[in-house]
């Protein structure tokens, strides 16, 4: 009975840290304490539920790594996000109608 619970609970812990190591894409970490390292994975964890919630809400059938990557190119950029990921061209911010030009 408690080699079947400790076996189980070693499996599920394996389980997990596959899981972690395939689904959270931690290069390196910045710190090394225990307390840098745990802030690294939660903050990762963070950020892969947040794209999975983007992905869940919207009705487009694109993955989750495609995601991360439109976001990572568009980072900077100040763009709905349901723009972003249909794929509708940018519209020029810096197109002004009443704005004189210099020369």
């Amino acid at each position: 009975m408690l080699v079947e619970s400790c076996d189980a609970l070693f499996g599920f812990f394996d389980m997990f840290f596959k899981w972690i190591k395939q689904n959270l894409k931690i290069k390196s970490f910045v710190g090394t304490s225990k307390n840098a390292v745990m802030t690294q994975i939660w903050i990762a964890l963070c950020v892969y539920l947040l794209i999975a919630f983007i992905k869940f809400q919207s009705t487009i059938q694109i993955s989750m790594q495609q995601i991360i990557r439109l976001l990572q190119l568009n980072l900077f950029e100040k763009r709905d996000l349901m723009t972003l990921l249909r794929g509708d061209p940018p519209t020029s911010q810096y197109e002004y109608d009443n704005q004189p030009t210099l020369f």
